[in-house]
């Protein structure tokens, strides 16, 4: 509406009709210009287009990734299929998925499988996005029962040309499956929501037992590694989140590999501890393919080691730091072990019948 109105508004009168009408069409094309830059009319995984080599570096011995395999993945597999669901284990090509599928877990994407914003490291596709779905969150909740799920991750795509982000559906799915599989423990991993705090309440009025949002890197980088975001958004996510009900768990996430420096890190997970954050989780980063941002290193175990050390040290309540991390490892046991949300609910005795 202000694009357009912009367009059709009345020229200053000291300028001619031609020198207006040259304006708006320069106007016009430039931002044509930038909407084929920013976001591509066939959605695409690609994040650069490099202009040297950036094969991904070979992997060191201490990162060993297992194909998933076997009946139950593909059973799970044919299930996303059936019910037209998308889950992140498969579009980000989670080194951990057979792990967590065989263990009671999977992590769902939501408001679609096309994002709208660039994030570097990031292998799910990016583009103009589709209409929202809002029969989802009841696909996503029949999936969860059927698959009988101890910890369901519910996750999203950004969708930035909402104003609320999608936060009705995340609080409408974690609604249907408390109703649908009662027991069964929920994480939702959310967008920044650009800081909204009105989006925010919609999401926390539901009561999930973790809220998550992950940092991913440090602000030195973050218009390298992901352009639309902003640090003082996730800090007003995180500590807001934590202000409108202390009993919901909140964690978030680094990842290591990306160019930051080991005391960069270690400032991050001081500003986390700041805002609230109870649960850390610390992983490498792994190159979807030669069009995404390079590794610069890898990490040892010992780093991995005294990273989880100095951030139970400085008061997280629980650190899972190793190479193959990402955000739902080890979830359901986070949520037994420190959620009073989830006994709140179903008491010990029914928080402990899943395990």
């Amino acid at each position: 509406m202000a694009v357009r109105g912009d367009e059709n508004a009345a020229a200053p009168q000291e300028r001619s009709p031609a020198l207006a009408d040259g304006a708006r069409e320069c106007r016009k094309g430039r931002r044509l210009e930038l909407s084929k830059e920013l976001m591509p009319v066939t959605p695409t995984r690609d994040r650069v287009i490099p202009e040297t080599d950036v094969r991904p570096l070979r992997r060191p011995d201490w990162i060993k990734v297992r194909a998933p395999s076997g009946e139950t993945y593909q059973w799970l597999q044919g299930l996303m299929r059936k019910k037209e669901l998308h889950t992140v284990c498969e579009e980000a090509m989670c080194p951990n998925l057979g792990e967590c599928w065989g263990s009671g877990t999977a992590t769902f994407l939501m408001l679609g499988d096309v994002c709208t914003r660039t994030c570097a490291f990031c292998d799910i596709k990016h583009g103009k996005p589709t209409l929202m779905d809002w029969g989802e969150a009841e696909r996503v909740a029949q999936a969860v029962k059927a698959m009988e799920l101890k910890h369901a991750v519910i996750t999203s795509v950004n969708r930035d040309e909402r104003r609320d982000g999608g936060a009705p559906i995340f609080a409408m799915v974690i609604r249907r499956i408390r109703e649908l599989l009662p027991g069964c423990s929920i994480e939702v991993l959310i967008p920044d929501f650009k800081g909204s705090l009105e989006a925010l309440k919609i999401v926390m009025e539901a009561r999930p037992e973790i809220l998550n949002h992950n940092v991913e890197t440090v602000p030195r980088l973050f218009k390298t590694v992901q352009p639309q975001d902003n640090y003082e958004w996730a800090a007003a996510t995180l500590s807001n989140a934590k202000k409108l009900d202390p009993e919901v768990l909140t964690k978030s996430g680094i990842m290591l590999g990306l160019g930051e420096e080991m005391d960069e890190v270690k400032a991050v997970m001081r500003d986390q501890r700041s805002w609230g954050v109870d649960i850390l989780t610390i992983g490498q980063y792994l190159q979807p393919s030669k069009k995404h941002m390079p590794i610069s290193r890898y990490y040892t175990m010992e780093e991995f080691a005294e990273l989880r050390d100095y951030g139970k040290e400085i008061g997280f309540k629980w650190v899972e730091s190793n190479p193959l991390v990402r955000s739902s490892y080890h979830a359901a046991e986070q949520v037994r072990a420190l959620s009073v949300v989830h006994r709140k609910l179903y008491g010990e005795q029914k928080a402990e019948s899943r395990e």
